[in-house]
């Protein structure tokens, strides 16, 4: 053989060799080093749900859970991980639906009634659509999914104009985009607006682009992070440290309809109690005895309106859960009895660490130990940390029979009559550490329906604790009183905690910032599940200066949970203290509107409990645009948000400044809820009669005594006589706020729905449900009020409708009954200042119909 020839053969078994090498190498390196790349598609199968993947020795298998629900679940060792999880509800884990293959020599996939699934062969790459083509996910192309050792990353397109919201109570602006975020359940007292990781891993966005939705959510209980155009302008990403790959896509194509898959797959909020929606005061701490029994006797002396009172740390004993400071509180159990009289409510705090006391005849520990219910160290003995009442021990809660025993603690305070409870520092937090929680080592073992028996280190089960906490207090309470709603409060949580436990922000500040910031968190809470959640009122850590308070009173009226707390140190912060009497009459009065409003609010929690859609709404929740047309409005406004689906409030996006305030307000047509002056879509305020007055616009002076409030054109706002608690039974007619439509929107209705408010009988029709509807005519307006649904009796014997937007009183009016009772007129007034005509109609509990000629 020549030379040249025999060179250029040994070159060729050179390279045969070399790339026979790589390949062996590539395909053996994810066993030797930990190395896996999803790039691409070496076998696949169809499957009468889905479709199953290989690429290499990893297994990628995407399933339909529903026409618009997909799961993607991965297997770097060729094995898929454990189907298990602490948030998916069991009938949504186990749902499938068929699906139709799609295969083409470049791709492989599959559609359901809704979605395409594509997957390119190589390089792999997954792209989800609607069958209209809009694209719902889109895997980056450069970027296939990579393990290194445990961890993992996922990269998916961003368009330019694509939004992200979610992630539960993470500071910062309601948008996401260019923010990255990491979730681990973190004591985060004193956090600022650039704080992360802070008290819940919730780890689920929404996505929103030119009016489509989308949701995407990660069900990894470790350590996870996300970027939204950080590392790459085009693109966000997801991934943790451990764990498994299993997410889901959920399709809209409207926000609301993400939303509510999101609750068919993590459950909804079950319905609280009607006194959770009442003003509730707290602070670090009310002690002793004397002065709780002063801030409620003031509160009522003050006649301002409230609900609850909240008890801190100091009531215990020396810290300890489940224990009352006799010296501090010497007739504890009649004063819990003595606040019902005066119908306020006792929420008190029972944190999870048991104090460490053997042979002490301290209950939870002398029990707990017997039962082995507490978390173990690697060795096996039981691990202690340093928390409020100094060493102490922790419920392994990933246990069911540990947290059906930690359920029995609460018995003895729900017979003292203590209506709530406040499972606080369950992130968990840790004194005396550098990482404020548990060693990475401690050991939980998993005793759970759906899972494997198993024990699983801390890193594991640390973002899942705190729901597993507040989960054992809320299922202890249904035990212990079958026919009560229960009320827990909780500081950390993680996805699907909200079927457990209301929520807040935690140790906020007393800023203007803090202020600012109370919105966009609850926003995107509501968005992630937590619907019946608040913020500190007036900021737990400081002292708020008069205004700053004052504002926040006005703007936490309008918000689902309303609770005043600070911490130890602090001025007092009641509503009475630290301001003017010009100050406390403004305070007063915005908590007063609340409670005329307890219709409205307890109307729109109900709609949540079926729904999942949350009480405070961003405003492209309601106004998403269409995909052909431009958003409707911008979807990024973080300082107004929707009540329900009528009343829009718009505070200052800078609260401490002096400017005046512009407010954006979809082209829909709006009254201003003070005044019940009309502004139509165009910012041109217009009458009901369609004349047109002065031009309004949204620019508005800033003002102490007023917070932007509108209602939507077409609603119709439920209102009650005031109370002083909701015990108390409403003196008077339901008030019908009707806010005719305009050219821009003709439909209008509202609803009102009520039961007992403390138990389950609305399960068995106890409850009673009224629809108001109303349409112009040539001569006027009509009102019905449908016939009731449901076996509660109303307080009601009167409806008293106010029209709005009027400029001269009617000229005639009349009733009729829907069950054929004769037509009768009907007396009206005019109120000028309010733009508003006025008829008192009685209602036989058959549905009526009120005509208004002008």
């Amino acid at each position: 053989m020549p030379r040249v020839k025999q060179f250029a053969f040994v070159v060729l078994g050179i390279l045969f060799l070399a790339a026979t090498t790589q390949a062996k190498f590539t395909a053996e390196t994810p066993q030797k080093s930990g190395f896996v790349r999803l790039d691409r598609v070496t076998a696949s199968r169809a499957t009468a749900i889905g479709i199953e993947i290989h690429s290499g020795p990893a297994v990628l298998q995407i399933t339909a859970l529903r026409d618009d629900v997909l799961r993607v679940r991965v297997g770097p060792a060729g094995q898929l991980p454990e189907d298990a999880s602490w948030a998916v509800l069991p009938a949504a884990h186990t749902s499938t639906v068929a699906v139709t293959a799609e295969n083409s020599s470049a791709s492989i996939g599959f559609k359901t009634a809704k979605l395409r699934v594509t997957i390119h062969r190589d390089p792999l790459e997954l792209h989800v659509t609607d069958l209209d083509g809009h694209v719902i996910a889109e895997q980056l192309a450069d970027r296939p999914i990579e393990y290194h050792g445990n961890s993992f990353r996922v990269y998916m397109k961003s368009p330019s104009d694509e939004h992200y919201f979610g992630l539960g109570d993470k500071p910062g602006p309601l948008d996401r985009r260019n923010e990255a975020f990491t979730d681990w359940n973190t004591d985060a007292f004193g956090w600022q607006e650039s704080t992360d990781p802070i008290y819940k891993s919730i780890p689920w966005f929404v996505t929103f682009n030119k009016g489509i939705a989308a949701g995407i959510f990660l069900d990894n209980t470790w350590r996870t992070s996300f970027d939204f155009n950080k590392e790459y302008r085009d693109a966000y990403s997801f991934g943790a440290e451990n764990g498994p790959l299993d997410y889901y896509i959920l399709y809209g194509p409207s926000p609301k309809t993400v939303v509510q898959s999101w609750a068919w797959l993590t459950g909804t909020t079950p319905l609280p109690p009607l006194w959770a929606f009442g003003f509730q005061q707290s602070r670090y701490s009310y002690y002793p005895e004397a002065e709780v029994r002063r801030i409620a006797s003031r509160m009522r002396s003050e006649r301002i309106p409230a609900d609850v009172l909240w008890l801190d740390i100091d009531y215990q004993q020396k810290n300890r859960p489940f224990t009352v400071d006799p010296e501090r509180f010497p007739t504890f159990d009649q004063m819990i009895k003595d606040l019902r009289a005066q119908h306020l409510h006792t929420v008190v705090i029972t944190d999870l660490h048991i104090a460490d006391l053997p042979n002490m005849h301290y209950k939870p520990y002398d029990e707990g130990t017997a039962g082995d219910h507490f978390v173990k160290n690697p060795d096996g003995s039981t691990y202690v940390g340093v928390v409020w009442p100094g060493k102490a021990v922790f419920p392994d809660f990933t246990q069911k029979q540990s947290r059906e025993w930690w359920g029995t603690l609460y018995s003895d305070f729900v017979s003292k009559g203590i209506a709530g409870f406040w499972n606080d520092m369950n992130e968990p937090a840790i004194f005396e550490v550098a990482s404020k929680t548990m060693p990475d080592d401690i050991q939980h073992r998993i005793e759970e329906p759906g899972f494997a028996t198993r024990t699983a280190n801390h890193l594991e089960i640390h973002n899942v604790f705190g729901m597993e906490n507040s989960r054992g207090t809320f299922e202890g309470l249904l035990k212990i009183a079958p026919d009560s709603r229960p009320f827990v409060m909780t500081r950390a949580s993680y996805a699907g905690g909200h079927r457990y436990a209301a929520t807040w922000t935690g140790d906020n500040s007393s800023t203007w910032n803090h202020l600012r910031q109370t919105t966009p968190q609850l926003l995107n809470l509501g968005l992630s599940g937590f619907s019946v959640a608040g913020a500190d009122v007036g900021g737990f850590a400081g002292s708020p200066q008069p205004e700053l308070l004052t504002r926040w009173l006005q703007l936490a009226a309008f918000q689902p949970i309303d609770r005043d707390h600070t911490a130890k140190g602090t001025n007092a912060q009641e509503p009475w203290e630290d301001g003017s009497p010009e100050d406390l009459n403004l305070r007063r009065r915005y908590i007063e509107e609340r409670y005329r409003l307890m219709p409205y609010l307890y109307t729109t929690a109900e709609e949540m409990s079926r729904t999942g859609l949350p009480i405070m709404r961003p405003l492209f929740l309601e106004f998403p645009g269409a995909p052909s047309d431009h958003q409707a409005i911008d979807p990024t406004i973080s300082n107004e948000f929707l009540l329900g689906h009528d009343l829009l409030i718009a505070h200052s996006p800078y609260p401490d400044e002096m400017d005046d305030l512009f407010v954006s307000l979809p082209a829909i047509g709006w009254y201003d809820y003070w005044t019940g002056a009309h502004i139509d879509g165009t910012g041109t305020r217009k009458n009901i009669d369609n004349s047109i007055s002065a031009p309004s616009g949204v620019h508005l002076h800033r003002s102490l005594d007023t917070l932007p409030v509108y209602v939507r054109a077409g609603a119709i706002v439920p209102q009650q006589p005031l109370v002083q608690s909701t015990d108390e039974k409403p003196e008077g007619p339901l008030t019908l706020r009707v806010y005719p439509p305009d050219g821009f929107n003709q439909d209008c209705s509202g609803s009102i729905y009520i039961d007992d408010g403390i138990s389950y009988a609305f399960r068995k029709g106890d409850f009673l449900r009224v629809n108001f509807t109303c349409r112009i005519t040539p001569q006027g307006l009509i009102v019905a009020v449908t016939a009731p649904t449901g076996t509660f009796t109303p307080w009601w014997k009167l409806f008293s409708v106010e029209v709005y937007g009027a400029t001269k009183p009617a000229i005639e009016a009349s009733y009729s009954g829907l069950d054929g009772s004769g037509v009768s007129p009907i007396s009206t007034s005019y109120d000028q200042e309010h733009h508003r005509i006025t008829a008192l109609v009685p209602d036989n509990g058959k549905g009526m119909e009120l005509k208004l000629a002008y």
